[in-house]
Formats: structure tokens, C-alpha cells, sequence
């Protein structure tokens, strides 16, 4: 008789293996985050979750799980009529909830009443979870890291965008979290969650090649509101490192290009150099403020990377790259395309 639960480590060795991933909690809780490529099929959707807690409350357990049983039995039905009406007879789906209990247990119980061989993960989200926290303190130091250092402007995400259509291997740390790293990389996007951020940092890492190298850029402790593993940052500041070189003028046109939302949106962008007066003081942030209203967007930029940009980057690679001084040197001429694509092809083959 076919085992119906399994082990996180197990699961999450054999992941690909599952047809589907079934997440059964309420939509926030699948939200925050969530098993890579899961879909939601709650069992209990949030209102009712509330509604079922507060009767455990004011009530009892008894009447909780009788109301309960019938919210479930409807929403597993609908499910079957739905989600899963098309499925063949081998489907295989791994089911979870939030600890691996009575809400993934029923699904999975009549899913495999009805012939489907279904999994339910031991221990549910809690125990992925602190299985994804426990590998990220490990799964950096598999691989040898080459870290793209460059001041703004530089053309570091370009490149590392290029490397990736070249087949080399990348850690793209501003992609994942949804930001550009810096007081204005705030992106359209909203940042995931602190859970979703390492969820999705692992599920990077678990696929990598150590044979190979991995690509990743320079990053401070944080990505906008997201904080990077203590293991991963350090690995990476005592990697080898790559020095990307760009003229100015070409710095000013690469960031206007990949800072466009922030010319269009005139209001976000004074709310975010408000967040510079600390540093600078009124009177500078003023001045770029004027520019930008102005519309005059080459001056300011470039005031940007000379005031402010540029000297925190001198001031920070070297304290915090191991090897910066020691990087090796790639200079470009202008920003366009070809030029990145030619530099990572370059760099892919090394």
C-alpha cells in the first residue's frame, strides 16, 4: 500500500517529480509564500478560516471541526469539479498545508480514495520552511561565485541579463527581490516577502551546477526591504570579482533607460530623493529636486552619480569585496545591446 505522507527532505529532493503542488491553506497564507510552483486550492479560504476560529473560540473545538468538515467536504468538491476534473489516473500530486495536518490530510485522504496516488508533505509549509532556512545557510558555499562590481550606471543587471541568454549560470539577487538595491531602485513591482525572497533565493541555488560558476552582482546587505542570507552575502563578498567600466555620458543614458517609471512619475521620484536629505541636507536634494521638475534629466543624473552614487560606491567596495582591488577589468564603450552581449559572451567563455 502506497505511503501517503513524505518527508520535506524527501519532497524536496524529488520535486520535480510531482504532476502538481497543491497548496490547501487560505489565499493570504499562500500570499506570503508558498512551495516553488504550488497552486492555490484552499480548502479553507481566509474568511472562513476566521469564521471557523473564532467559533473554536466563543464555542468549541466540536462545533469548530463539524462547521469546518462541511466548508472543507464543499471546497475539496468544487476543487474535484474543477482543478482537478481533467486529471488522468497516475496524476501525482504532493498536497500541503500549514504544519501537514487536518486540512491537507483531507484532501489528500479523498484524492486517494479516489485512485490518485497523492503525498501529503510531513510537517506542511513549517517544516519547508525551516528546511529552505537550513539549506541557504549551506547551499552557497557549493558553488565558486564570480561577483560584477561597477558603480550605478555601470550596466551590472545588463550584463548579468546577457550572461544568463549565454547560458552561463546567474543569481540575479535584483530580479528575485524586485529591486534595484539602491534608495531610488524602487521598482513598478511590489517586493516579495522576506519568505517568498528566500524561498525563491533557494529554489536559484538548488539548480545551479557546482561545476560551473555562478554570476551574481555586488549587493549590500539589502535589496530594497529585503535582507540577504548571512551565508550568502559572505561567500559572496570573498569571491573573485569582475569590474565593469562605462563612460559617463553612457552611465547617464543606460540609467534613464532603466529608470524611466521615475521620469514619468514625477511625485514618487521627489518622495524617494526626500530619503537622501539625511546625507546630503536640503539644500543639494533641493537642487536635484529643481532639475527634475525642470525635466532636465541628463543634469541630474549625472549630479546624482557624482554626489552621491559614486562616492558611496568607492567608499564600500573595497571594505566590502574581498577581492575588488584584485577585480578584473571590463570596459565598454557605449551601452547598447550588442555591446553587453559581446562583453558576456566574453566573459562565459573565460
Amino acid at each position: 500500500m502506497l505511503r501517503t505522507t513524505i518527508p520535506c527532505g524527501e519532497a524536496m529532493a524529488e520535486l520535480g517529480a510531482f504532476d502538481a503542488i497543491i497548496d490547501v491553506r487560505s489565499p493570504s497564507e499562500f500570499a506570503l509564500d508558498h512551495v516553488p510552483g504550488a497552486i492555490s486550492c484552499p480548502v479553507l479560504d481566509d474568511d472562513e478560516r476566521a469564521r471557523i476560529g473564532t467559533l473554536h473560540k466563543v464555542d468549541s473545538a466540536f462545533a469548530a471541526k463539524r462547521r469546518g468538515a462541511a466548508l472543507v467536504a464543499r471546497n475539496i468538491a468544487r476543487h474535484l469539479e474543477e482543478q482537478f476534473a481533467d486529471k488522468p489516473r497516475q496524476w501525482r500530486p504532493l498536497v500541503y498545508c500549514w504544519r501537514g495536518g487536518q486540512r491537507s490530510g483531507a484532501l489528500v485522504h479523498v484524492l486517494s480514495a479516489i485512485g490518485w496516488p497523492a503525498r501529503q508533505l510531513e510537517g506542511g509549509y513549517r517544516a519547508f520552511r525551516r528546511h529552505v532556512v537550513a539549506e541557504l545557510e549551506t547551499l552557497p558555499q557549493r558553488y565558486r561565485m564570480r561577483i560584477v562590481c561597477g558603480p550605478t550606471g555601470s550596466g551590472k543587471s545588463r550584463l548579468l541579463r546577457h550572461l544568463a541568454k549565454c547560458g552561463a549560470q546567474v543569481l540575479d539577487l535584483e530580479e528575485i527581490a524586485q529591486h534595484r538595491g539602491s534608495v531610488l531602485g524602487a521598482l513598478p513591482l511590489p517586493q516579495p516577502s522576506q519568505k517568498q525572497f528566500e524561498t525563491r533565493l533557494w529554489s536559484s541555488l538548488r539548480c545551479f551546477d557546482p561545476r560551473r560558476v555562478v554570476f551574481a552582482e555586488s549587493e549590500s546587505r539589502k535589496v530594497g526591504q529585503l535582507r540577504l542570507p548571512d551565508a550568502l552575502i559572505a561567500h559572496m563578498r570573498a569571491a573573485q570579482c569582475v569590474q565593469l567600466q562605462l563612460p559617463p555620458a553612457a552611465r547617464v543614458r543606460l540609467l534613464r533607460d532603466e529608470y524611466a517609471h521615475f521620469e514619468a512619475d514625477g511625485d514618487g521620484l521627489m518622495r524617494q530623493l526626500d530619503c537622501l536629505v539625511a546625507l546630503h541636507g536640503h539644500e543639494r536634494v533641493e537642487a536635484w529636486k529643481r532639475l527634475a521638475a525642470d525635466h532636465r534629466w541628463d543634469e541630474m543624473v549625472r549630479r546624482l552619480l557624482e554626489e552621491h552614487y559614486d562616492p558611496a560606491y568607492h567608499r564600500s567596495i573595497n571594505r566590502n569585496f574581498l577581492r575588488a582591488a584584485a577585480a578584473t577589468e571590463v570596459t565598454l564603450e557605449a551601452e547598447s545591446e550588442a555591446d553587453f552581449a559581446r562583453a558576456a559572451a566574453a566573459l562565459a567563455a573565460d
